[in-house]
Formats: structure tokens, sequence, C-alpha cells
């Protein structure tokens, strides 16, 4: 669970009961502060807001892109994102509106929402659903290299999100949703003996006794591909973009190989809460304030470290994580299974057939997401378990064969 920060609240917050108009029958919206655009920064932070002008709704930066903001490698940026649920089309593309029907005062609704929902260019007929901000170069990151993007903060903005089911999308798509119509469930985010938590009804309009843990992360982290195009935001690939893996929560680090110079950046598809496979269609969808540090792995470290990364790795303080995309689930398996072994070999030395065999015993494959046009799985592999491996065992050529 999340536990609430302890900053001060809002110069607007009313009290915590009611404090958005939430109807009598309904516990009160957590105390948060409303993270607005630019409001309660760090000081000295560099700050990178989202907006119109900072961000792409429905598409991922190119390599044509100009970047908002660039940085030096080992530079911490403070960046909002917003998330796309009450800002399309299919909900009313009026932020303000969708959440007072929800029981949001007009404060608690992001301004930077509002903006990106009047202004920003999206084709909805051709463009994905998901805002990302960005893009930012990083100086001297080149293909080859590794941008290393380590997850040193996630605040909640708001404390509500939503959950969508949409265009017969889904694990279960022409069953629901039943109607043709979007179903978008609105949950609260309340306090629940000091943490954080989602809040929903067993029924519809009923009281909010279903509760589980937050656990945030940002869905799409991602570097431009060297093609041309902006690609569309929904399919992941090399390049990142939509993962949806959900162990990108604080203290984590993403890798992903850099396509074109300086790497252009980008995070958004801000989530609360997220179960792996992502069934419905999107997971707790809400919008968050990163604080982000991004590093250069040069390329022969990168290989001495990892051999031949050729898609996102995360690691976070337990596990390293290969991934596996594919618009087939079965091939998705197969290719992580594979970039699993690969690096066992390239990390650790471990003769292929023993790796396979450990993988069995010892590693869980767990399904990123099932709904993204291409499927995800990701494999945690224990770095506790080669605590032992002696020092210099991994052969020095990054390949995973002999030196």
């Amino acid at each position: 669970m999340t536990t609430i920060p302890t900053a001060a609240p809002a110069a607007h917050a009313a009290p915590a009961a009611n404090r958005y108009g939430v109807g009598a029958a309904t516990p009160a919206f957590a105390p948060l502060p409303i993270l607005q655009p630019g409001t309660r920064l760090p000081e000295g932070a560099s700050y990178l807001p989202s907006g119109a002008s900072t961000s792409i709704w429905g598409r991922l930066p190119s390599a044509r892109d100009t970047p908002v903001l660039t940085v030096r490698p080992g530079a911490s940026v403070v960046i909002d994102t917003v998330s796309h649920e009450g800002l399309l089309p299919d909900q009313g593309q009026h932020p303000a509106a969708f959440f007072a029907a929800h029981g949001v005062h007009p404060d608690a609704v992001l301004l930077d929402a509002i903006e990106i929902a009047e202004h920003a260019p999206r084709d909805p007929a051709n463009d994905g659903p998901h805002v990302v901000t960005g893009p930012i170069a990083v100086e001297g990151a080149m293909p080859g290299d590794l941008l290393r993007i380590t997850v040193e903060k996630l605040e909640p903005r708001v404390p509500y999100g939503v959950i969508s089911n949409r265009h017969g999308k889904g694990a279960l798509p022409g069953v629901l949703p039943r109607s043709r119509e979007t179903v978008s469930v609105f949950a609260a985010v309340e306090e629940r003996g000091g943490e954080l938590v989602g809040t929903m009804p067993l029924t519809e309009g009923g009281v909010r006794s279903v509760v589980f843990p937050l656990a945030p992360f940002l869905g799409t982290m991602g570097v431009a591909p060297a093609a041309g195009a902006r690609p569309h935001s929904v399919p992941p690939g090399p390049h990142g973009g939509n993962i949806d893996i959900k162990l990108l929560t604080e203290g984590s680090v993403l890798y992903l190989p850099v396509q074109v110079p300086d790497a252009l950046a980008y995070v958004g598809d801000p989530h609360f809460a997220q179960g792996d496979g992502e069934v419905a269609l999107t997971a707790l969808e809400a919008s968050l304030r990163a604080t982000l540090t991004f590093d250069v792995v040069p390329a022969a470290d990168a290989r001495r470290e990892f051999g031949d990364l050729t898609g996102p790795l995360v690691r976070t303080p337990e596990y390293l994580v290969p991934t596996g995309l594919d618009p087939d689930l079965n091939a998705a398996m197969r290719k992580c299974v594979r970039a699993a072994i690969d690096l066992l070999q390239a990390r650790w030395g471990m003769d292929e057939h023993l790796a396979y065999a450990y993988l069995s015993a010892a590693t869980d494959f767990d399904i990123s997401q099932v709904v993204d046009v291409v499927c995800g799985v990701h494999a945690r592999i224990r770095e506790a378990d080669f605590a032992d491996v002696p020092a210099g065992t991994a052969p020095q050529n990054g390949t995973g064969a002999p030196a």
C-alpha cells in the first residue's frame, strides 16, 4: 500500500470529509494535495510539466521530434504525467464535466488535463489514447548504449482514477463490455489505516467496500525508435513504450537500448495500480508526478553487464527482469525465456542447459499485459540466487559464449 505523504494540504483544500463534494453516503477522498502544474515542487528541481506543448497524445516521439528538455547523464527530473482517462471522446473529452459527475470538485481536476483535452492534437480514428510527456534528450546517448531510467519517486497528483473497458477490447473481446458503450469505472483513493488504497463497490452505486493496495508506476517509458514516423502509443516494442510492467515502482530501474542520438526519452500512461495481465484493457489509470534519473550505460559496459540487450530490461531491488514482446502471447513467452537464458549466460557465464533448468525451477514468468496488440511477458530472476557466484565468472565478450 502507498503511505499518505506528510506534506501539508494544498491551500485550496477543504476539510477531509466531503472535501470534493462526495455524497454523504460515500466515504471521503484521501486528503491528498492536488499537484497542479508547477505547484509543490522541490526547491531547485529540474521540472518538466505536462501540457499541449510538452506532451504528445496518442503517439510516441520519433527521431524527428525536437526535445522539450535536454539533460546531462545523471540528471534527475521531476516530470508531470497525465492519465488519458476522462479526456477521451467516448468520455466526452471534457475532464471537468466527466469527473464532476463522480463527485470531484473543480479544483481537483488537473489544469494540464483540461488543456490537453482541449488543445493537444489527436486523430481519434488513428491515434492511441495515451498522453506522454517528452521527448527528453539525454546528452551523449548513442545507439548501442543503454538508457538507464531510475524511478526515484512517484506521487499521486489526484485522489482518484478510472478503470475502463471499451470497444470490445480487453481479454474477453466480444463478451465484455456487454453493450457497445465504454464502461468506465471510477475508483476513489481513500485513507484506510494510514495507507492509500483504491476503492470500489460490489454493485453499481453501492458503498465502496472493495479495497486494494496502490502501487504506482508509469505504464509507458521509452526512447524514440529510429524510424521517422511517430509510433502508435499502444503497442510496446524494443524501444519500450507501453510496456505496462507493474514492477516499475519507486526504486526500480529500466534499461532501454538507445535507438537514436540523445535517446529522446518519454514517459506517461500513469497507473495507481495494475494486476498482471491488465485484463479489462486499462489499469487504475491516474495521473502521477514522477522524479526520474537518466543515465547512459556505454555500449561496452552494457554488453559486459547484460549481453546484447535488444529490448527493455527492468531491475528491482530483488529481481532482474528480462522481457518478451510479441502479438502472439506464446511467442512473447518464448522470447522472454530466450532473453532470460541469454542474460544468465552473459551476466554469470551460466551454461545454456543449466540456465534453462534454473529458470524452470526458480523463476516466475508473468504476463505483463494481453491488451496492447503486442503482448508482454516478463521474468523475475532473483539476483540473490547468484550471490555466491565468484566475480569474473561471466565470459568477457558479452555474447554468452566462451570468451
